[in-house]
């Protein structure tokens, strides 16, 4: 799950403690890939601010105008927040562009309800999983909800032609401790055989790039995102080493079941 994180290791490694704000900043010119909000403004990590305004227009709005992202120190939702902005930097930036304009929207219309676009932006932003698939059957059985056919009868094939790359810095942070019930919310795009050939990290460009696209152009609520038990994928925990692992029906729900 974590392999993203790989082009990181040395810089990680370097650490005998928790790396500040500072140290997070440094990251992007480390690795010479400073993100950028929508706004033009460059993406730096700061301490948090206290206040009364709403914590989370505070937040987003902040990021956009000034490209201050707060950051808790030695706090993992937070570590991995400013990563995933580092793995993703276009289409964490769309998804602050589209906090901010519905933001905008609702502070000039004197409206606090919470729209629908704003509510999908959040739960792709924390539990997001992108699929890339070069095999339409595997799609089929993923969006129609055939767990054990997929991640077991056709397992060779999901490992050959099926990739997972977590994006919500909220389940990373659940994939610390692992759990039968961890769901994601998934993004699923047809990716041309060459891709899926691709190192890592250029297969992560070019992800961020179409990911940044659909959100721009087609995302709007929470019904673009497919739940996904991701600890169905293969390799991804012990358990599902065995075909009864994918029996569990509490998991691996049915597609008529409410999740």
């Amino acid at each position: 799950m974590f392999a993203p994180f790989e082009q990181f290791e040395s810089w990680i490694g370097d650490f005998q403690c928790w790396p500040n704000q500072n140290d997070l900043n440094q990251l992007g010119a480390i690795y010479n890939k400073i993100p950028y909000t929508r706004s033009g403004q460059k993406i730096s990590f700061t301490t948090m601010i206290k206040g009364k305004t709403d914590p989370e227009q505070k937040y987003e709005t902040c990021i956009y105008r000034t490209g201050q992202v707060q950051t808790r120190e030695k706090n993992w939702h937070d570590f991995f927040n400013a990563l995933v902005w580092q793995i993703f930097p276009l289409a964490k930036s769309v998804l602050n562009e589209l906090h901010y304009r519905e933001l905008a929207t609702v502070s000039v219309h004197d409206n606090p309800t919470r729209g629908m676009l704003r509510d999908a932006a959040t739960l792709f932003d924390e539990s997001g999983i992108i699929v890339m698939c070069s095999n339409t059957e595997l799609i089929g059985l993923l969006r129609n909800f055939q767990w054990k056919q997929l991640f077991w009868d056709q397992r060779e094939l999901v490992q050959s032609s099926m990739r997972f790359f977590v994006f919500g810095h909220g389940l990373y942070e659940k994939a610390l401790h692992p759990y039968t019930g961890m769901t994601g919310k998934a993004l699923i795009f047809e990716a041309k055989e060459m891709s899926m050939k691709m190192s890592i990290t250029e297969q992560l460009s070019q992800i961020d790039r179409i990911v940044a696209d659909f959100l721009s152009l087609e995302f709007a609520t929470s019904a673009c995102l497919s739940p996904v038990p991701i600890l169905g994928y293969p390799g991804w925990c012990q358990q599902n080493e065995r075909e009864d692992y994918y029996d569990n029906k509490q998991y691996f729900r049915e597609r008529s079941s409410k999740i």
